[in-house]
This record gives structure tokens, C-alpha cells and sequence, in this order.
């Protein structure tokens, strides 16, 4: 039998910092939903809550042309990722794991 390799749970907020991280990780071009939901191991329907959050937060912009949407990283969302990281780390220094 194959080994299946599990997939660990991550929270609402570990999800957030991956998806911001996606997208900023695109570049200027953008990254559209489907690569999106590949990347971030989400349903289709789960990641489209997300990035209405997210697009509503300021985090990232919807970009839409032809039909198509194209999320990219806003200057709030690098911003969230530097303080996200931060915060990580000094959790990290206490033995807490967000």
C-alpha cells in the first residue's frame, strides 16, 4: 500500500497568511483563482469566501478583464505579512505555533 501523506490542519488564520503569501508571490501579473485553489489546497467555494474577505479587507485586489479575475497583493497586504511574520516569530519564541 502507498503511503498517503497527511495534510495538517491549519487554521483560519494560517490560511489567510498562505493565500496572502500566494498571491503576493505572483507578482504584478496576478495570480487567478484556479491556480489559486491549487496552490492553497482549498475548495473552490472555501477559497472564494476567503478572497472576499480578503478583497474586502484591503489585503489584495480583484482585478477583473474579460470575464476573468486576477487577485494581486495590495501595500495593506504586504504590510499584514510583515506584521504576521513578526508576530510568528516572537509566538514562536514563547513555544506557541499559530
Amino acid at each position: 500500500m502507498g503511503t498517503k501523506e497527511l495534510i495538517p490542519y491549519r487554521n483560519s488564520t494560517q490560511i489567510v497568511s498562505e493565500i496572502v503569501t500566494l498571491v503576493e508571490s505572483s507578482g504584478q501579473e496576478g495570480i487567478q483563482i484556479t491556480p489559486l485553489c491549487q496552490k492553497a489546497n482549498l475548495a473552490h467555494s472555501r477559497l472564494r469566501n476567503f478572497l472576499t474577505t480578503l478583497t474586502g479587507s484591503g489585503l489584495i485586489n480583484k482585478i477583473s478583464y474579460d470575464g476573468k479575475h486576477t487577485f494581486v497583493i495590495s501595500d495593506k497586504g504586504r504590510l499584514y505579512l510583515e506584521e504576521y511574520k513578526r508576530f510568528s516569530e516572537i509566538a514562536g519564541s514563547f513555544g506557541l505555533e499559530l
